[in-house]
This record gives C-alpha cells, structure tokens and sequence, in this order.
C-alpha cells in the first residue's frame, strides 16, 4: 500500500507541475506573457479542484482503488497529447483535461487511507503520504527542466506522462484493494446533505481557508521564481535554475515529522501555526539578493509549507470521521480549496513579477501566509470532538 500510494503521488504531482519550470521557456516559444504562461499550471490545477467535487463523492459511493486507476491511465494519455499540442490555446486545453481526470488520487488517497489504516497510525500516515507528494513534485519538475534543454518543452511534457504511466502499471499490481469501505447510498438528496453538514463546521471551513491560502502563496512563489532566477539578476539556464527544486526533498522529510507530531497529545493545532511560521520566515529570506540565501530561503518555505499542509490534511480526515462524516467529501473539499488557492495566486504571481518584480510577488505570497496563519491560530481555541462510538477518546486536535 504504501509504495503503491507513494508512486502515484509521484505520478499525479509530477504531472500537475511538470510546466512549472518551463514558464520562461513557454513565454518565449509562444510569446505570451509571464502572466498567461502561468495558466498552463493555473488551468490544471483549478480543473483538478472542480474534479474534486465529482471524484471525491463518487468515490463515497463507488469505491476508492477503481477511481485511482482510471485517473492515473488517463492522465498519462493525456499528457501524451499535450506533448504534441499545435498552439498555445490546445496546449491550456490539454493541461486543463489532464488536471481534471487526474482528480480521482487526491480525491480519495487520505480517505482510503483512513478507512484501511488503524486509527492510531491515521495522521502519520497521512504525513507520509503527503511526504510522497512533495517527492512527486520535486521528480516532475527536475525532470522536466534538464529534458527541456535536451529538446525543448515537449520532451519535457512527453517524458513526464511517461513516468506516469509507468508508475501507473506498478499502481495496478501493487495497490491493495479496499476492505473496509462503506459506500453511502447513491442518493444526490443524501450526498449534498453530507456535504452540507461537512460545510456547516466552523473548524473544517477554517482548516479549507489554511489550505488554500497557503498553496496559493506556495505556487506563487515557485511560479514567479523560474522568471527570477533565469532573468539578469542571476541569469541561470532552464535546467540550472531547475535545481532549486531539489527543496522539495526537505517538504518530504518536514511533513512526515509534522504528521507524527501531529499524532500525539496535542494533535495538530499547535504543529499547523508553526510551520506557516516558518514557510514566512523562508518567504522573507528570499528577498536577498544572493543567490546561496534565495535558495535557503525557499528550502525553509518548503519545510514550513509542507508541515503545515501535512498536519492540516490529516486533521481535515479526522475531524469530518468524528464529527459530520463523509471523509471522501471532506478531503474533497480540502482540495478544492487547496488548488483553488493555487490557480489563483499562481496567476496573479505573473502578474505581480511582470508589474512589480520579486518584491511585490513576495507581498503577495506573505500576504497569504501571514491570513493563514491568523485563521490556524483561530483553530486552536475551537472544541475537539469525540468519536460516536468511543466517547473517552478525542479526534487528534
């Protein structure tokens, strides 16, 4: 289970930011602006959000390891006919159609995990997961970046569904079927009322804005920071500039530590505010004009980044399982947010370096840290809730 979930994270996450790095190269092969390059990580992202709502209900009703499959086979089709898009205008469709069908992993990966993992362990596997993720994210866009260089952005988009076809054949052998899943009834009636009792908790709504508001800040960075990097300032090659992802190792490391943290005593309400903390103090480092300190500064955003969203994701499973139910929905929703959040802010970071150059991009994305962690430090004060059938036992946080 575990390999098999990690490697499709590698595969979704390395296919929703494959283009990341490639923004200054797309720029200037199609001749479009900053701004308008970032939509081809914009588009798939807020398709994947939307997917979500779809995905995550389904799979309530229908069952988790079917939806992961399909999504990981057709987002490696995809992908393929995206290498081969004939303008600017059929490369966005492309990469929306491939955000939206890869929908079908996040949406279920922390419910299945929750239904198949004993409840003890649930938050730190959870952190392990997300671990996997921010491997996932780290190989796609390290790829992505020297294959450009090798023979231009389709290489680049062509070797990424690939890899994710590949592992999408180790997914189908190695992923344990679901033992323990309940399907809700199949009522349009019953799911919306599920979804409005999730939406109806203060704290689930809050942790939705946490999500949100921190990958949007954690988008735009990176989204604004290829341009930096590869600009006179520096003046960086593509596949050098592409190194700096390598921080995402660190996002792997942090999140799996913030998961177990998170598993103890105190839950995650105090684990969420700390590591937004820290991706802030990274953010602010970044605005150095050295290049050893910009590349610390965001190997720190990636720590606290990760930290917070790994505690964040596997509080969000355990709240709607001890209070309103319907975790698929929950974590659907999360999502939503979550990429909602980045689709935004992602494009607004092109606008931001074209108007007003690093320093306003990083008033951007500390902007939305700085509200994050105002809302996670709201969270803390709010009431725990107690499993219906084991009344002595808290949810973690």
């Amino acid at each position: 289970m575990a390999v098999a979930l990690f490697l499709a994270g590698v595969a979704t996450f390395a296919s929703i930011w494959a283009t990341q790095p490639l923004l200054p190269t797309l720029a200037a092969d199609f001749g479009v602006t900053p701004a308008q390059a970032a939509l081809s990580v914009s588009g798939p992202t807020l398709a994947l959000g939307l997917g979500l709502l779809v995905a995550g209900p389904l799979s309530d009703v229908l069952g988790r390891t079917w939806l992961v499959h399909g999504s990981l086979l057709a987002t490696g089709v995809v992908g393929l006919a995206a290498a081969f898009a004939w303008s600017w205008e059929s490369l966005l469709v492309l990469r929306t159609l491939q955000g939206l069908v890869l929908a079908g992993l996040p949406a279920v990966a922390t419910a299945y995990l929750r239904e198949e993992v004993d409840r003890r362990a649930v938050t730190g596997v959870t952190g392990l997961y997300v671990g996997g993720t921010a491997l996932g994210g780290m190989s796609g866009r390290l790829l992505a970046a020297p294959l450009a260089e090798l023979g231009g952005w389709r290489t680049a988009v062509a070797g990424i569904a690939v890899l994710v076809l590949l592992c999408a054949a180790v997914v189908r052998w190695s992923l344990p079927p679901s033992r323990r899943f309940r399907p809700v009834p199949a009522r349009p009636r019953a799911l919306l009322g599920q979804t409005g009792r999730v939406l109806r908790d203060p704290v689930l709504v809050g942790l939705f804005a946490v999500g949100g508001l921190l990958m949007g800040a954690f988008v735009a960075v990176f989204n604004g920071l290829g341009f930096r990097l590869e600009s006179s300032e520096f003046g960086l090659s593509t596949g050098v500039a592409g190194l700096v992802f390598t921080t995402y190792a660190l996002g792997s490391v942090s999140s799996t530590l913030a998961g177990r943290l998170s598993a103890g005593p105190a839950g995650p309400r105090p684990v969420v505010p700390v590591g937004i903390a820290v991706a802030v103090a990274g953010v602010l480092i970044t605005l150095s004009p050295h290049l050893p300190l910009v590349v610390a500064g965001v190997a720190v955003m990636v720590v606290g980044f990760f930290a917070a969203h790994g505690a964040t994701s596997g509080w969000v499973v355990a709240r709607a399982a001890h209070g309103s139910g319907g975790a698929g929905q929950a974590a659907s929703l999360y999502l939503l947010a979550y990429y909602g959040g980045a689709s935004v802010a992602g494009t607004a970071a092109g606008w931001a370096w074209s108007s007003g150059g690093w320093v306003l991009l990083v008033e951007l994305a500390g902007g939305l840290m700085v509200a994050a962690l105002v809302v996670s430090l709201a969270l803390r004060r709010t009431r725990r809730l107690a499993p219906p059938s084991e009344g002595a036992t808290v949810e973690p946080g």
